[in-house]
């Protein structure tokens, strides 16, 4: 994480902190284009890394949103995943998402985000990672259990 927070220093973000080791980088920044600022750190990453990082930048208030907007509930967090995207789901991954089994894996979406409720563990889970990463192709986004974004949001309010 210390080189991540260096990488990012480099932008002339300041201050810049990591939250747990995960890759999620906390900083400030005067830019007010959120799709520029996506493209600069991604080319900054890949410069410095030789490889692609997507990037998924969320204010503080979009984080809270996402928390406030979850359709599960808080007693059901410990299987509970947010996956970040740059844009919404299209109606061909929603339905996608719709025709997976639903045994043990519920689906909803708002705005750039899904959330999936597993019953259980994760490795419980009725629908193989193939199956679910063939249902939401083309659709690349990043994965946090639903607890670390409530601390983050909570944290950086």
């Amino acid at each position: 994480m210390e080189r991540l927070r260096a990488l990012f220093s480099e932008l002339r973000f300041s201050p810049v902190e990591t939250f747990i080791a995960s890759g999620n980088v906390v900083f400030e920044t005067d830019e007010i284009d959120p799709n520029a600022l996506e493209t600069r750190i991604e080319a900054h990453l890949r410069a410095a890394l030789g490889y692609e990082v997507a990037t998924f930048l969320r204010t503080p208030a979009e984080l809270a949103a996402v928390v406030q907007n979850c359709p599960f509930s808080p007693a059901e967090t410990d299987s509970l995943y947010v996956t970040f995207h740059k844009a919404p789901l299209t109606e061909t991954h929603l339905a996608n998402l719709d025709a997976l089994p639903k045994e043990t894996d519920a689906f909803a979406h708002a705005g750039r985000e899904m959330y999936r409720l597993i019953r259980g563990k994760l490795t419980e889970s009725a629908i193989p990672d193939a199956h679910f990463n063939r249902a939401i192709k083309g659709a690349t986004g990043t994965a946090r259990n639903i607890n670390t974004v409530q601390k983050m949001a909570e944290k950086y309010k």
